[in-house]
């Protein structure tokens, strides 16, 4: 056998563990992982001895803005940026325009993904519409989207529309995403109290950044706690599949952990910004509406790494949500219309790495919360998620030992901006490969727009398939 591609010498992290070993590439498919004389023989053969090799990253949890909000964000800019941060697989988010409730929604986002996209992709819509939800799985949809949470005095990026608030309507959507067998992603906010809140702090004449940053971490966390603590007792008596977004209390994690021990199907994702800058009141000071409108709290940081490595959470999620500059600096005088969501999807890895460098987190639990373990909950392993005989070639080349700098002006973004402008990190993505081609290579994008696939639950397809064959 002939391979189209050997990648060779490098440290590659499988399911068994690190190893020393030639990744060889057919058809898009990994077909050995051998040494020496028994690699075959390729069409390319790159060495990247000293380097590490991962399965591509599994992000369930982007903000792309196409349609409607292309000026910030579109799938093929959005796209680019997700291969050059070591992504090979993308989920959207249904806070577009129009917003995905339907089916017919959802399949005119797919087409748009397979004209622009790089990566594999997938689109997350809203369960609002009951009758919609079966239609929505038998489609193809990774799991479904909830939002307790609308804002206040603006109407995007938390539509009204989208907003789920009432414990009864929680409950209907619950019961018929269990019957779909599909995640349903929950962005928890106890939405009452922090419109209580927010309406005290407005009338008070105080909109700053600072304040609307203390709102959600305020009396211990109520504002999320409480949501999370109802949403973990719901998923016990219906048995849907809950997955937690935007972890960041002490007392979510105890809710979770709780749950996980008395064997509830709860998984829970964190994004970059939980770990690396909303625990942090300094960092928030010093970059007021580029900082979000989060603080998690003091002394919140090594209680998140905790939680990371011992499995309480099990995901990363970039949460790529692209502002422009403009929409942002609103929020040095009023952070309550300021747009809210930063771009993150370019920074994730690296930041990731740096922590293994530091020795803070293993890389073989990086790869877990980076790709196998959003694949394995999401219905595409080991399609995705592995570096193993028969898994797409979805692989990252990193360098855990380059130092690089975190600037604007390498982000390739719309917004054209980073939380992180200046963090010096060590650790940086080389080569990104999708399906065995090459989307980017030696630091530069190198992918078509139109390569990536609908990346659907693996369940869905085979049924799919056997349907069609008979």
């Amino acid at each position: 056998m002939k391979a189209d591609l050997v990648l060779s010498g490098a440290d590659v992290v499988t399911p068994g563990g690190v190893v020393r070993a030639d990744i060889a590439v057919k058809n898009g498919k990994i077909v050995c992982l051998t040494a020496g004389e028994m690699t075959p023989a390729a069409d390319e053969r790159i060495d990247v001895a000293g380097k590490i090799v991962l399965p591509g990253g599994v992000d369930t949890h982007t903000h792309l803005r196409e349609p409607g909000f292309t000026h910030k964000e579109d799938i093929l800019s959005g796209t680019r940026t997700a291969a050059a941060g070591g992504y090979t697989t993308v989920s959207g988010m249904p806070n577009v325009e129009p917003v995905t409730t339907t089916v017919e929604r959802y399949l005119d986002a797919i087409e748009m993904y397979k004209r622009s996209s790089l990566v594999d992709f997938n689109h997350n819509p809203s369960p609002t519409r009951l009758e919609e939800i079966p239609k929505l799985a038998a489609a193809g949809a990774l799991g479904f989207k909830v939002y307790m949470i609308t804002d206040k005095g603006v109407s995007y990026p938390h539509m009204p529309e989208l907003g789920v608030h009432h414990q009864g309507k929680l409950f209907e959507i619950g019961e018929a995403v269990q019957k779909t067998g599909l995640p349903l992603m929950v962005h928890p906010n106890n939405q009452e109290l922090i419109d209580t809140l927010s309406d005290r702090a407005i009338a008070a004449g105080d909109t700053s950044y600072q304040t609307v940053a203390r709102l959600s971490a305020s009396y211990d966390g109520i504002v999320f706690d409480s949501a999370i603590t109802y949403l973990c007792r719901m998923q016990e008596v219906l048995g849907f599949h809950l997955h937690v977004l935007h972890v960041r209390s002490p007392r979510s994690v105890e809710v979770i952990r709780a749950a996980k021990r008395n064997k509830q199907k709860v998984s829970a994702e964190i994004n970059p910004h939980m770990i690396f800058l909303c625990n942090d009141w300094d960092e928030i000071e010093r970059l007021g509406p580029y900082a979000l409108n989060l603080w998690n709290g003091p002394d919140t940081t090594e209680m998140l790494w905790e939680a990371i490595r011992d499995g309480s959470i099990d995901v990363i999620g970039s949460d790529h949500a692209p502002h422009l500059r403009e929409e942002k600096e609103i929020g040095w005088t009023n952070m309550f219309v300021a747009a809210n969501g930063t771009p993150k999807i370019q920074e994730t890895l690296p930041l990731f790495l740096d922590q293994v460098h530091a020795g803070r987190l293993s890389l073989e639990r990086l790869v877990e919360i980076f790709s196998s373990t959003p694949a394995k909950l999401f219905g595409l392993y080991p399609r995705k998620g592995a570096i193993q005989v028969g898994s797409d070639a979805d692989l990252v080349v990193v360098d855990p030992q380059k130092k690089q700098v975190l600037r604007n002006e390498d982000m390739l973004s719309k917004c054209g901006w980073s939380s992180w402008d200046g963090r010096v990190v060590t650790g940086a993505t080389l080569h990104t490969l999708v399906r065995g081609t090459f989307v980017y290579r030696d630091g530069e994008v190198v992918g078509k727009p139109g390569h990536g696939e609908h990346a659907k639950p693996l369940h869905r397809e085979i049924a799919a398939q056997m349907a069609e064959a008979s």
